[in-house]
C-alpha cells in the first residue's frame, strides 16, 4: 500500500513538472536572447585579400600564354628566391601546374598574433582546376595596405573531375577551394573595449519597438536608465562607473537578457515553387472571396486513312481529329471575416480548397482591394 502511494505521489511530480516547464516554454518562446538582435557597434570582423599561386597542379593550372600576370607572379616569386630569369627568356616561359588565385579572408574582432583563421581560394587566370594544389605563403592586407595575416597550405575544393576522351563527370566547382585554419594571424588590430565608458547596440534590423523593448530589459536589469533608444536601429548603454574597465563583463551580463522583437506584417510569396510564408501579425478586413476552378485538355488523335491492298489508285490521307474537354469547378464564395491572427487567414482561405499558387493570386488580389493589411513581398 505504501508503495502504490509513493508511485502515486512521484506520478503526480512528475505531472505538475511538466505542467511547470510547458508554461515556462510558453512565456518565453517568443523571446530572443540581446546578442542575437543586435551587435555591438565596432565589435566586427574585418575583410583580408591577397594575391597567391597554387603549385601543383595536374596540368591543370592557367594557360599561360593567355594571362600575362600569371607569368609576371611566378617571376616575380623566382626573382625573390634568388632565381635570375633572363629578360629575352620570360616570353617563353610555360606553366601548366600553377595558377594565381585571390586569396580572401575575415579578420575576426580582438584576433591576436598566433591564431588560424580559414581562408577561401579562388582562380584568377584561366585553370582548369584547382585540384590537388597548394597554396604558397600569400601576405593578406587590409584596406589600409597593411599585411595582417599570411596564408598557405594544401586546397580543399570538395569535387572531383574525372574523365575520358568522350566523356567528363565533375562535381562540384573546381576552380574556387577552402583551407580551414589556413590563414596565421600576424599583426592585430589595437583596440580599448574594456576602457569603454558606453556601448551602442546595433539593432540586426530597424524596428523601434524592438529598440524600446531591449532598452526597457536593460534598465530593469541595471535598475537604472542607463539604456536610451537613439534611433529605430540604435540603442545607447552607458556602462556603470564600476565596470569602466571591465566592459567586456558587462556585455556579457546584458546579452544574454531575453527580449521579445515586435516583428513587421510581412507575406512572401514565391512564384516559382508556390511557396508562400506569411508572419504572425497579418490581419485580413473583411471580404468576400470567391475562388473557381477551370480545367481545360486539348488532345489530338490524327486518323489515318490508307487505300485497300494492290488498289491501283487511292492515296494515304491523314484526317485530324481534335478532343477538347472542359470541366468548371464547383464556385465557391467565402466571407472571410476581419481576422486577429495568422490562424484565422489560412483557415479561412483552406476552407475554399485553395491550392498554393492559387493563394499567391488570392493575397495579390486582396492587397490590391486593401483588405489584407500586410506588407506584400514576391520574390
Amino acid at each position: 500500500m505504501k508503495r502504490t502511494m509513493k508511485t502515486k505521489s512521484f506520478l503526480v511530480f512528475k505531472i505538475v513538472a511538466a505542467c511547470l516547464l510547458v508554461l515556462l516554454i510558453a512565456e518565453t518562446a517568443g523571446a530572443a536572447r540581446i546578442k542575437d538582435l543586435a551587435n555591438i557597434r565596432g565589435v566586427r570582423n574585418n575583410q583580408l585579400m591577397g594575391l597567391g599561386l597554387v603549385i601543383g597542379l595536374a596540368g591543370t593550372g592557367d594557360r599561360s600564354t593567355n594571362v600575362f600576370f600569371s607569368i609576371q607572379t611566378i617571376v616575380n616569386l623566382l626573382r625573390k628566391m634568388g632565381v635570375t630569369v633572363p629578360e629575352r627568356e620570360v616570353d617563353q616561359l610555360r606553366f601548366r601546374n600553377i595558377a594565381t588565385v585571390i586569396v580572401t579572408a575575415d579578420l575576426p574582432p580582438f584576433a591576436r598574433q598566433g591564431d588560424h583563421i580559414d581562408i577561401n581560394v579562388s582562380s584568377l587566370g584561366n585553370a582548369k582546376s584547382l585540384q590537388g594544389g597548394t597554396l604558397l605563403m600569400t601576405p593578406l592586407k587590409g584596406p589600409d595596405g597593411n599585411t595582417y595575416a599570411v596564408a598557405q597550405g594544401p586546397l580543399s575544393i570538395g569535387g572531383f573531375s574525372v574523365g575520358g576522351q568522350a566523356k567528363d563527370v565533375q562535381k562540384n566547382h573546381l576552380t574556387a577551394g577552402r583551407i580551414a585554419g589556413g590563414g596565421l594571424v600576424e599583426r592585430e588590430i589595437p583596440h580599448s573595449f574594456n576602457a569603454k565608458e558606453e556601448i551602442v547596440l546595433a539593432l540586426n534590423r530597424t524596428d523601434f519597438t524592438t529598440a524600446g523593448r531591449i532598452a526597457d530589459a536593460i534598465n530593469e536589469k541595471l535598475q537604472s536608465n542607463a539604456a536610451s533608444v537613439m534611433d529605430g536601429r540604435t540603442v545607447r548603454v552607458l556602462v556603470p562607473p564600476k565596470y569602466h574597465e571591465s566592459t567586456s563583463v558587462f556585455v556579457s551580463r546584458i546579452e544574454g537578457l531575453q527580449v521579445e522583437p515586435d516583428t513587421a506584417a510581412r507575406v512572401i510569396l514565391d512564384e516559382r515553387t508556390g511557396t508562400v510564408v506569411m508572419g504572425e501579425n497579418v490581419q485580413v478586413s473583411a471580404v468576400a472571396v470567391a475562388h473557381g476552378g477551370l480545367f481545360i485538355q486539348i488532345r489530338e488523335e490524327p486518323e489515318v486513312s490508307q487505300p485497300v491492298p494492290l488498289s491501283r489508285k487511292g492515296e494515304m490521307v491523314v484526317v485530324p481529329r481534335t478532343r477538347i474537354l472542359v470541366e468548371e469547378g464547383e464556385d465557391k464564395l467565402l466571407l472571410v471575416p476581419k481576422s486577429v491572427s495568422l490562424g484565422e487567414v489560412v483557415n479561412g482561405l483552406n476552407a475554399i480548397g485553395v491550392t498554393p499558387r492559387d493563394l499567391i493570386s488570392i493575397l495579390q488580389a486582396m492587397k490590391a482591394a486593401g483588405a489584407l493589411h500586410a506588407e506584400l513581398d514576391i520574390i
